[in-house]
This record gives structure tokens, C-alpha cells and sequence, in this order.
């Protein structure tokens, strides 16, 4: 596979500004009325997907060619012209989004049947599924591979949609080398990384996985859609086609298994939809429903709402709520009787007594090299792991207890901003050594790309 940085040009951080420079030029004007020429036009069609992409593909070609002949990238060196073809990528899409992205009939019903396979087979599916061996399963640091990939929809322009699977694509590989390396095993390939691939993104859901996978197929300039960057997008295309055709034999379940994993998590997913709107109806007709001054939003609009806005952390696994029921009083009035969800102490006594039952406790805490150490073991390398895992630790129990509703120890709280703000600075710094020599690190936001496009617009 060629290693060659596609994305070299593009993630310069003047990339972008440089070309909304150069098209408030005077000597632009042309280029600026053919750009709201093509918009216009665009915009009066009805969506049809191929000609769609034939239409912006063609037009993307043509003003490439007329940059390269304008005396404004007059001795520009390659890099400059790539920049300014990204830069009219990015401008073109951002303002033809709302018409192209998920706009035909087709792409939503797939977008729909996807997340909702997703979220079923996400309860049950175990690496051991997949046949993912021992050695290359991490969930833990595979969590930062899914939050790549839950990116994906807060970016308009193909290739910033493209450079959240090539982060993700990228965590997994390093994962993969750096598992294979310590354990002395053949340098991993794509026997070992698809399968990854694909219990990543199944445990990330990201939204809309089809439409974006279809818009960066029918929009990213074709020409650039080459070397590493198609190998990881053409990998995430078998993703989405093996989930699409999941079935009990790709999971290596045997028929009745699967049916049985499939309904549970129906149910599972059914209860907590359905509890969630008894507590609620049970709130009103106790306390007496109170119209809201505020304006209210349909359900579709809150769906479409969060579609666009994917979660910025992992998903936690799904519990079912308890639903609250109603009591009648000696008073003759209604009372909600809540059940008192179990504390964190009250699982980690749960938890000690089943270990307590365990024949094999060794085999439990294989994972865990420093638990039998004394502090004279310890060398001044194994400080940096363990407090890596000592963040993690903190990260996982805090969130646990947020989840649960109950308050962390003092000692735990306290310390809880600093361990976030230090996960997430460590996350940056695992994306940023995927690769090097690629600033994807410098992707300008949605937000910063909203307000470049505005200023393009006042200067149009």
C-alpha cells in the first residue's frame, strides 16, 4: 500500500484562507461568478445522485484547469494548485450540502436499517465474533478509534468527512502494529485490521454511516481519492456491506443464538424507549402538565438535530430503565414509587462476592501485570503506565458514577476536570503520532469553515 501523504497539501493551515484570499482578488471576479453561477443552477435541480456527482465532479475539473492558467497562480508550485482545488472543494460542498447530503429517498431508508443493525448487534457482538485473535483485541484504546468516527457528521466538506475515517483507520493499524510487535507476531494485514474495522464501527454507530460514505464517493474530487486514502475508504465500504448482510453465519454464531441475541437486544432497546416515555407520561399526570412557554421542536427535527451532531464521546452499553409506577395513597392521591437504582458500593460488593466464587482468580487479572508487584519491582518506565492506567481508571470509575446518578469520592472529583482535560490531550497526541507527517491535527472545525464560507459570501 503506498504511503504517500494525499492529504499533504490540503491540511497546510493557510490552505483554506489562502483560497478565499485569492478568490476576493479582483482578477477573480470571474472565477467568483462562474462559482455563484454553478451554486444557482445547482440548487434549481431536483437531487439525482449520478448526476449530481457527474455535475460536480466535471465542474470541480474544469475550474482546476482554469486556476492553473490564471496569472493569480502564476509560478505557483503543485502544492499551491492542489490547495486551491481543496479549497474549492470544500467552499462548493459546504454550500451544496443541505441539497446533496442524505437528500434521496434511497440513502435515508439505508441510513435508517444501518444504525438500527448497528444498535442491536452492538449489545451482544463480542471481538470473538469477528475472530479478532487475543492479541490484537484493546477495547479500551479502540474507544478512541470509535470517537474518530463519531466525528464524521460534524463536517460538511468530503474531505474532512474522509479525514475521520482515515483517523480512525489509522488508530487501528498503529494498534495493530504496536500488538504485533510486542508479542513477536507477522506484521498485521487486511485479515487482521477489517475485521477490527468492523467491531469498531459497530460499537461506534456513527450516524448517517451510509449517506457519508455516498457523499464522499459522489463528491470528493476523484483525482485525490487515491493511495492510502482509497485503501481505508475502500475498507470502510466492505464494513458497511458486511453489516448491511450480517448475519449468524459472519458472526460465527449458530442460527438460533443469533435470532436469540437479536431479539433480546430488541426488547432490551424497546424497554428503554418505552420506560423512558412511561416515567415521563406518569411525571405529567401527577404533577399536572405544565404548556411550555418555550416553542417546542417536532421529533423529526430533533432526530435530524442529532444526526448532525454525533456524540462527542463513546456511547455507553445500554441499560434498561427501571419505569416508575404508580401507588395509591391512604389520602386517596397518586405517589411515584422509584426504585433506588444500586450504588457503585452496592456493585462492588456484588462484584466481590462472585470473585469470591471464582475457582480461577489468577486467570481474571492476567491483564493486569502490576497488581501482584511490590514497589521495588517498579522501574522508572513502568511510572508512564502506570499512569496512563491509573487516568483510566479514574476516567472509567467517574463516568460510572455520572451514569448512575451518584456522586464520586471527594478525592476522585476533585481530580476529575484535570484527568478529563488530560485524556483528552491524550487523545490528540495518539491521533497526531498515527502519522507524523500528516497535520490532520490542523483540520479548520465546522464552525471555523461556517465562518470562511460567510466571509466568501460577503466578498461574493
Amino acid at each position: 500500500m503506498e504511503n504517500s501523504d494525499v492529504f499533504g497539501s490540503s491540511t497546510a493551515p493557510l490552505t483554506w484562507h489562502d483560497f478565499l484570499e485569492r478568490m476576493r482578488h479582483p482578477s477573480a471576479a470571474d472565477f467568483v461568478k462562474a462559482i455563484k453561477s454553478f451554486i444557482v443552477s445547482f440548487l434549481n435541480n431536483a437531487p439525482d445522485a449520478d448526476r449530481d456527482s457527474v455535475a460536480v465532479q466535471e465542474f470541480l475539473g474544469n475550474m482546476e484547469a482554469a486556476f492553473r492558467a490564471h496569472p493569480l497562480w502564476a509560478g505557483s508550485s503543485e502544492e499551491e494548485l492542489e490547495s486551491a482545488g481543496e479549497g474549492l472543494e470544500k467552499y462548493v460542498m459546504t454550500k451544496l450540502f443541505t441539497r446533496v447530503f442524505a437528500s434521496i429517498p434511497e440513502d435515508v431508508q439505508a441510513d435508517e436499517q444501518l444504525n438500527e443493525k448497528m444498535a442491536l448487534i452492538q449489545q451482544f457482538i463480542r471481538p470473538e465474533n469477528l475472530d479478532i485473535k487475543p492479541t490484537f483485541q484493546n477495547e479500551t484504546s479502540w474507544l478512541l478509534a470509535q470517537k474518530e468516527l463519531q466525528k464524521i457528521n460534524m463536517y460538511k466538506a468530503p474531505r474532512d468527512k474522509l479525514v475521520c475515517i482515515l483517523n480512525c483507520c489509522k488508530v487501528i493499524n498503529n494498534l495493530l502494529i504496536n500488538a504485533s510487535l510486542a508479542a513477536s507476531e507477522d506484521h498485521p494485514g487486511a485479515d487482521e485490521f477489517l475485521p477490527v474495522l468492523i467491531y469498531v464501527t459497530i460499537k461506534a454507530n456513527p450516524p448517517q454511516l451510509h449517506s457519508n460514505l455516498s457523499y464522499i464517493q459522489r463528491f470528493r474530487r476523484q483525482t485525490r481519492l487515491v493511495a492510502e486514502a482509497a485503501y481505508f475508504f475502500t475498507n470502510m465500504l466492505s464494513v458497511e456491506s458486511f453489516i448491511t448482510n450480517i448475519d449468524a453465519k459472519a458472526l460465527s454464531m449458530d442460527e438460533v443464538e443469533f435470532e436469540r441475541n437479536m431479539e433480546s437486544a430488541q426488547a432490551l432497546l424497546s424497554g428503554l424507549s418505552q420506560g423512558t416515555d412511561n416515567s415521563y407520561s406518569q411525571m405529567d399526570r401527577h404533577y399536572g402538565h405544565v404548556p411550555s412557554t418555550e416553542p417546542v421542536e417536532s421529533k423529526s427535527a430533533l432526530n435530524s438535530r442529532k444526526q448532525q451532531r454525533p456524540p462527542t464521546r463513546p456511547q455507553s452499553p445500554l441499560e434498561p430503565s427501571q419505569p416508575k409506577s404508580r401507588n395509591e395513597g391512604l389520602d386517596g392521591k397518586d405517589h411515584l414509587s422509584l426504585e433506588k437504582s444500586p450504588s457503585i458500593s452496592d456493585l462492588e460488593n456484588k462484584g466481590a462476592a462472585e470473585l469470591l466464587k471464582e475457582e480461577e482468580v489468577n486467570q481474571l487479572f492476567r491483564d493486569f501485570p502490576y497488581l501482584y508487584s511490590q514497589a521495588g519491582d517498579l522501574t522508572v518506565g513502568d511510572v508512564e503506565d502506570l499512569l496512563s492506567n491509573y487516568k483510566q481508571l479514574v476516567f472509567k470509575y467517574v463516568c460510572l458514577a455520572k451514569g448512575m446518578g451518584v456522586s464520586p469520592p471527594p478525592s476522585l472529583s476533585s481530580s476529575n476536570t484535570h484527568n478529563e482535560q488530560t485524556k483528552v490531550a491524550n487523545d490528540s497526541e495518539e491521533i497526531k503520532e498515527t502519522n507524523p507527517n500528516d497535520d490532520m491535527g490542523k483540520d479548520i472545525s465546522s464552525t471555523d469553515a461556517d465562518r470562511s464560507v460567510e466571509g466568501l459570501l460577503l466578498g461574493l
